[in-house]
């Protein structure tokens, strides 16, 4: 709960305010807001989306699959990074074939993110539309979204 300077309380906008209480919307950054969405599952050929500024971005299924935000992946690249700032191997040296993910089927969450299923099985990663805009590709998102050395001093 936040309260305002006169000491009222007031609360995100999460649906209905209780009575007496001033709601406060949680701005959303228009560059995250699809304005139109095609995911690919049959042609195998990925998701595209156009954002509402214009920008299209398309992400290959391997791609979202390495980079799935749910709690048990990113417990595997922390643990990688950890590795690979202790200049440990973070796999055997052989390592095993892995051959690409591929999406088995993909739905919508609500009006705010992605789920898909992919054919090595995992299905865990809700993908948010805010979550892939700073994921796109493209070296003008990287810049604009992902925190990089720089941005954080």
């Amino acid at each position: 709960m936040l309260q305002s300077q006169e000491g009222k309380r007031l609360r995100l906008h999460s649906g209905r305010p209780k009575a007496g209480a001033t709601t406060m919307a949680i701005p959303i950054d228009q560059r995250k807001k699809p304005a139109s969405v095609k995911i690919h599952v049959k042609s195998g050929a990925g998701v595209d989306i156009t954002w509402a500024d214009g920008h299209a971005s398309h992400y290959d299924f391997a791609y979202l699959r390495e980079q799935c935000p749910c709690a048990t992946c990113n417990d595997e690249r922390e643990k990688k990074d950890k590795m690979t700032i202790m200049n440990l191997p973070s796999s055997p040296l052989l390592q095993m074939y892995k051959p690409k993910a591929k999406a088995q089927a993909a739905s919508p969450v609500g009006s705010y993110a992605i789920q898909i299923n992919f054919s090595d099985g995992h299905s865990t990663g809700i993908y948010s539309y805010d979550y892939l805009r700073t994921q796109c590709p493209c070296e003008e998102c990287a810049q604009a979204f992902r925190e990089t050395p720089a941005k954080s001093l």
